[in-house]
């Protein structure tokens, strides 16, 4: 694999992709933050050399290389799923990818389902851990030393600065932004009530059926790695509601400007910390 990973960076470095240094993987119905970028090229998967295609139609899958404030950002338009039948090998893929091309920061979005009755539609949530219910690790099978140790350290598998800097964006947006636990299945049937009161009595606040792949990844590479959810459905077991996969996304959708500047706020914060570091 790290033969296919360094043909893949090098393609995309012909390219013209240098010195990115933030990763952002947009999960279902969210994008606007392409809208406040400027983009400097974009590929669609199907071009780049290794790649997985995403096969969910709301999922563009395109990978867009952008800038803000002389910021370079690497921007995942779609990601991949085990239930489209992928390893979570090719699902972790453009992650180590994006790593080798030298990310330093990885945001990530997703929808999810909120199991918490506190969390309503619409919320954003800040992914404080999971809980990984995948039956699997993209860590399974050879290590591959020069990416990252054969155990590494899942104790804050989001990063606790990363998560403070969110934090604090929302409060000067003045935007509210819960925290919670996600778990994540591997989908693409919704859960029945019985194992929405399972996932509660367990610990999680949310479910979803993505993120926690690439956040194992990134914390292989000592990556650090934030995530936010958008509650798009309200999994009370008591009182559930059949819901489809539109309505998901128009749920999600009414939500993504806050989500981008959220994001937005907070790489605006870094890069003046960091310039203010020189």
């Amino acid at each position: 694999m790290m033969n296919q990973l360094k043909e893949t960076a090098a393609f995309l470095e012909a390219k013209g992709v240098n010195d990115p240094v933030f990763g952002i993987i947009l999960g279902t119905g969210l994008g606007d933050v392409l809208n406040h970028i400027s983009i400097i090229k974009t590929f669609d998967y199907s071009e780049i050399p290794h790649f997985p295609v995403s096969t969910v139609e709301f999922h563009k899958g395109k990978l867009v290389y952008g800038e803000l404030n002389g910021i370079k950002l690497l921007v995942m338009q779609g990601r991949f799923h085990l239930y489209e039948g992928y390893s979570m090998q090719q699902i972790t893929y453009p992650v180590r990818v994006m790593k080798l091309l030298g990310i330093q920061f990885l945001l990530m979005s997703n929808a999810a389902g909120g199991i918490n009755k506190t969390f309503k539609k619409g919320d954003l949530v800040l992914i404080d851990d999971h809980i990984n219910l995948q039956n699997g690790s993209p860590l399974t099978g050879p290590n591959i030393d020069e990416l990252g140790p054969r155990f590494p350290d899942m104790s804050y598998p989001y990063s606790r600065e990363l998560n403070q800097l969110l934090i604090k964006a929302a409060s000067e947006l003045n935007t509210t932004l819960k925290e919670g636990v996600y778990a994540s299945v591997t989908g693409p049937n919704l859960e029945t009530r019985a194992e929405y009161r399972y996932l509660h009595r367990i610990g999680a606040d949310m479910v979803g059926m993505s993120t926690v792949p690439e956040v194992i990844v990134a914390n292989h590479m000592s990556l650090p790695c934030a995530a936010v959810s958008v509650i798009t459905d309200e999994c009370d077991p008591d009182n559930l509601k059949p819901i489809d996969i539109t309505e998901i996304i128009e749920v999600a959708g009414k939500a993504d400007k806050k989500l981008a500047h959220l994001f937005l706020n907070m790489i605006a914060d870094i890069t003046r910390r960091s310039m203010n570091a020189i």
